[in-house]
């Protein structure tokens, strides 16, 4: 191949050829719709600045290096794009298509956070000046927000979608070339942006805010700026003494450990990281404590003596080192503690040093695989927790098992299958300590045939790939809700355990399934079960919400049809103990019907648009036509009216 082009392979019959002037061409032409591209798909955690710059960067580093003068051939030479005849606007120019793909590569990769050995990108250098786009309205900044708690693959998604304004295959086999492992899930999160940022075609995306060629310059802080160079060279001066007592043999931060050099020792926070200052419950504090909750915990495992492991994992809490994989679940703050926190667990399981620590509002959870070597530290926010709520943590996860810490009042463990109601749990051996045996956690395979949950007594919780596991119950919101006992709550739970897949990750403290309504199927079609499922997570935000539609015929594993889904919506929950959803079935004759239903305050319910009708019950069932569309009012008996779930 001439080191002058890139092969483009528009489909499985065509090839062409993309000249390196033809792509200068295109960067040229598009470039501030490039640098938008980049700039959207950055993390916006990074800075407005360095944000503008680093996408200036991206943009220009798109173009192809192999001209032929000298400077060696293209890394990537030859680059499959996806290609759809019919294309236009920008999209249908193959240099474009080729430099877009590029600038998409590079987005991603300097989206992932960064390797201790991997250098940051060079950036154009501004000194003085700080240069940021124009400031949008409202919806701007919550469009902005609403990208900021996405992926790096998420966003660029959400941005190949509403601003490309491309297809869902088009999007999905560009990612997958942009080196995106699960193209599948990125766009499950960019359909998770609520409106109105998805309502307008992309128009928000266009705006001022989003434009890092339309910038402001301010300058930098001008009373302090004559103060920099002698503060840096006193900061030199500093980092080379306090770095040779510290490197000293017997003083705090060695070679060896995962932690970061310290640069300040206040005394507050070096008692803070005292091992000698952990608190700890005693063994039968639980018993007399007013509330049964972790800190009542008394502290376990078979290292809870070990002065230097708890010393290690208290100054990698404190400042991680580059090489310590930290996570955090959604709405967790991974700073230090404010004060001695208290010591739950210290032990050797499944050959790694683990020690679990409380500070009262975050359960830290550090593990590592050899004395001073890989490190991780994960966090979870786990306050306000009650002997419900607080009955394991997760010790370990290795090849798909989970090793759970459980509480000291847990007196029996078993595991239940939730797709199979019917069968006896099996019992779940223990350690002295707590400890249990390896659990298999939930496989991600499709169909979904079989979801563990760990039962405690009548408590059931179940993994959702989190620290604490999320308790689950059944009953209408309120004074209702219960542990799942009885026939009608298994059966529920089942036909709604392989539906906990959507709720992973979120920080969720508890699962409420609850049977809203039943309805009688047209044509002796048999009868249907209407259920909300609502999670709602530790930090009291940030809640799912979801209407489902069941035969009772369903078969073990299928979860009937999801019926609405709302986010952040009180529906379902004690301050809104209601819910208005509907469905188009079709019935085994052919032919198709609206059926919704309504929680039991409903006394009436109107749809009108491509399907017309009302009842005067909870229950409505109308004829249809397939892919109408109808819109749903119900009467509540108070006399106000109520939209359906969304």
């Amino acid at each position: 191949m001439d080191q002058h082009q890139a092969t483009v392979a528009p489909d499985d019959e065509t090839t062409g050829l993309i000249d390196v002037e033809q792509a200068e061409a295109a960067l040229v032409e598009h470039y501030p719709r490039l640098v938008r591209l980049a700039y959207l798909i950055l993390p916006p955690g990074i800075g407005r600045t360095r944000r503008v710059l680093a996408a200036h960067a991206l943009a220009q580093r798109a173009l192809p290096r192999n001209r032929g003068y000298g400077t060696g051939p293209d890394q990537h030479p030859e680059v499959e794009l996806p290609w759809q005849r019919g294309t236009k606007g920008p999209a249908a120019d193959s240099g474009y298509a080729y430099v877009r793909l590029r600038v998409l590569r590079l987005a991603l990769r300097a989206a992932r956070p960064r390797r201790w050995w991997q250098r940051p990108p060079a950036l154009p250098q501004v000194f003085g000046l700080r240069l940021f786009p124009r400031s949008g309205g409202a919806d701007e900044l919550a469009l902005e927000k609403a990208l900021s708690e996405l992926s790096g693959p998420g966003r660029a998604a959400y941005v190949l979608l509403e601003l490309e304004q491309l297809g869902e295959h088009e999007t999905r086999t560009l990612l997958r070339t942009a080196g995106v492992t699960d193209a599948r899930a990125a766009l499950e999160e960019a359909e998770s942006v609520p409106d109105p940022a998805g309502s307008r075609d992309g128009s928000l995306l266009e705006s001022a805010e989003f434009d890092p060629c339309s910038l402001q310059a301010r300058p930098t802080d001008l009373m302090r700026r004559r103060q920099h160079l002698r503060a840096v060279l006193v900061a030199v001066v500093a980092l080379v003494v306090c770095g040779t007592l510290l490197g000293m043999p017997g003083e705090g931060w060695g070679p060896t450990s995962a932690a970061a050099p310290s640069y300040a020792r206040n005394p507050s926070s070096e008692r803070a990281l005292d091992p000698d200052r952990l608190t700890r419950a005693t063994p039968d504090a639980w018993r007399t404590a007013s509330r049964a909750d972790f800190s009542s915990w008394p502290a376990r495992g078979d290292r809870v003596r070990d002065t230097e492991l708890l010393r290690r994992a208290l100054a990698v809490w404190a400042r991680p080192g580059r090489s310590v994989r930290v996570s955090a679940t959604l709405g967790t703050q991974s700073g230090p503690p404010s004060g001695p926190p208290q010591l739950l667990f210290a032990g050797e399981v499944d050959q790694a040093s683990v020690v679990l620590l409380y500070d009262g509002l975050r359960v830290a959870r550090y593990a590592e695989t050899g004395e001073g070597g890989a490190a991780a530290l994960d966090f979870a926010r786990l306050d306000a927790a009650d002997a419900a709520t607080s009955t394991a943590l997760v010790l370990s996860r290795t090849d798909g098992n989970v090793r759970y810490l459980t509480a000291p009042w847990v007196r029996h463990a078993w595991v239940r299958d939730l797709l199979r109601p019917g069968v006896a749990p099996r019992s779940l051996h223990r350690s002295g300590d707590g400890v249990t045996d390896p659990v298999r956690t939930v496989p991600r395979l499709r169909p979904c045939r079989g979801w563990p949950a760990l039962q405690f007594g009548s408590r059931l919780v179940a993994d959702l790939g989190e620290l604490a596991p999320a308790r689950l119950t059944y009953g209408a919101p309120g004074a209702g809700v219960r542990d799942v006992a009885g026939r009608a709550a298994r059966a529920s739970w089942a036909r709604t355990g392989c539906r906990l897949a959507m709720m992973r990750t979120r920080g969720v403290r508890s699962v409420n399934a609850w049977r809203f309504a039943a309805q009688a199927l047209p044509e002796a079609g048999g009868h249907a079960a209407w259920l909300c499922t609502r999670a709602d997570t530790w930090r009291g935000t940030g809640s799912k919400v979801l209407a489902q539609f069941q035969p009772w015929d369903t078969r073990r594993g299928a979860s009937g049809a999801v019926a609405a889904g709302a986010d952040n919506s009180p529906a379902c929950g004690p301050r809104e103990p209601r819910v208005l959803a509907g469905v188009l079935w079709k019935a085994r004759s052919g032919h198709w019907y609206l059926l919704a239903a309504g929680s039991r305050q409903v006394t009436g319910i109107v749809a009108t648009g491509g399907v017309r009708g009302r009842s005067y019950g909870r229950g409505l069932t109308l004829p249809a036509k397939a892919g109408a569309r109808a819109d749903l009012r119900a009467r509540l008996m108070n006399g106000d009216r109520m939209g359906p779930l969304r």
